[in-house]
C-alpha cells in the first residue's frame, strides 16, 4: 500500500523485539569535544596595566585577583594566557579585546593557538 514517496523523512529507530514487546535501541553517537584554543595577551610599552586588568575583567570574566597575576605573567614573560576557548569564542575575545585597545589608543596585540 505504500510506496517511496509515503516513506518519512526521518530514519526509523532500530527496533528490536523481546517476548513480544518492541523497543527502539538508540545507537551510541561518539561526539567530540571541540578543539581548544588559547587567547594569548603580547606585552608592549605602551598598554597600561591597568586596561590590561580591565580587558580581563570584563572580556574574558577573570576576578581582579586572577587578572592582575595573568597581567604581571604578561609584563615579565612578554606573552599570557588570557583563556581557553572553542575557536570561534577566542577569535571573537581576541577581537573584541584589540577593539577595546584601538579605541583607546592602545597596540595591545592578541592572538588565538591551538592547545
Amino acid at each position: 500500500m505504500s510506496n517511496e514517496k509515503d516513506k518519512p523523512d526521518w530514519e526509523a529507530p532500530n527496533w528490536q523485539t523481546d517476548d513480544e514487546q518492541a523497543t527502539a535501541v538508540e545507537e551510541e553517537k561518539k561526539i567530540a569535544e571541540p578543539r581548544q584554543f588559547n587567547v594569548l595577551l603580547h606585552n608592549d610599552d605602551y598598554t597600561t596595566m591597568e586596561f590590561v586588568v580591565m580587558v580581563l575583567v570584563t572580556v574574558f570574566h577573570h576576578s581582579e585577583e586572577s587578572a592582575t597575576q595573568i597581567m604581571l605573567h604578561v609584563h615579565q614573560r612578554d606573552v599570557g594566557v588570557a583563556g581557553t576557548y572553542s575557536y570561534e569564542v577566542a577569535e571573537t575575545k581576541a577581537e573584541k579585546t584589540m577593539r577595546l585597545a584601538r579605541e583607546n589608543e592602545f597596540p595591545l596585540r592578541c592572538s588565538v593557538e591551538p592547545v
